[in-house]
């Protein structure tokens, strides 16, 4: 599964449609709406976090852009401290996309980055803060 947070800006003439709900009718992606406002000059602003293969990920993009919506990406990641991590799991536990996960037998966080869509979930819940979040350079994250 392919994760991201995106930054929707919906000009006025379709601030008021629907079109986010096509994502999971047309391309098979999952949204969660992180956050949304419309303003007073009815310009709208969503943050979004997107999930499905990255190919249907590609494709909604792509059909957002269509419709006249921009689309920006977070200018932060998150990193893992392997200096600082004990290996207890809790961040697993609370990681929405898979990013991090326990390499077996020899019971070792591994984080992906790929995976990794910005929730900040294992920032909260790591221990020893091992877990951290950075600016990033904004072209990184084209998809």
């Amino acid at each position: 599964m392919y994760s991201k947070i995106l930054i929707l800006h919906f000009p006025p003439v379709i601030a008021r449609k629907a079109i986010v709900c096509s994502l999971t009718k047309q391309f098979d992606l999952i949204f969660n709406i992180l956050g949304a406002h419309i303003s007073h000059r009815k310009e709208g602003h969503m943050v979004l976090e997107l999930s499905g293969i990255k190919p249907n990920f590609k494709k909604g993009v792509q059909f957002l852009k269509d419709q006249g919506v921009s689309i920006s990406y977070p200018d932060q990641a998150i990193y893992k401290d392997s200096e600082k991590c004990t290996h207890c799991g809790a961040c697993t536990a609370v990681c929405p996309t898979g990013a991090l996960s326990i390499r077996r037998p020899e019971m070792e966080v591994e984080f992906d980055n790929e995976l990794c869509s910005v929730c900040e979930l294992c920032i909260l819940t790591c221990p020893t803060k091992a877990m951290g979040l950075f600016a990033k350079n904004i072209e990184d994250l084209v998809v």
